[in-house]
């Protein structure tokens, strides 16, 4: 299974749907917390194509978006394929 990195903060009620499916799906995943951090948020920006919002979910080194986004792969059965690789 591909890693999966998840950048979050912990009021984001968007955030706590997208942790649920991927643990739901039995997805061990890291979380990274941009609250508290100016450098994480930026870095998660850069990385994210210039996205500021939360969450941001990468699975490997490819950028899904954010909770609807990965929704989406799971409604259209896309997203078991991304993160077997």
């Amino acid at each position: 299974m591909k890693p999966v990195e998840i950048y979050t903060t912990p009021s984001c009620p968007y955030c706590h749907a997208a942790k649920g499916l991927l643990r739901k799906k039995g997805v061990d995943f890291k979380e990274i917390d941009v609250s508290a951090d100016p450098k994480l948020r930026m870095a998660m920006t850069q990385r994210a194509g210039g996205r500021r919002t939360v969450p941001q979910i990468f699975i490997g080194d490819q950028h899904v978006g954010g909770c609807d986004d990965l929704h989406a792969l799971d409604h259209l059965k896309q997203l078991d394929r991304m993160l077997a690789g």
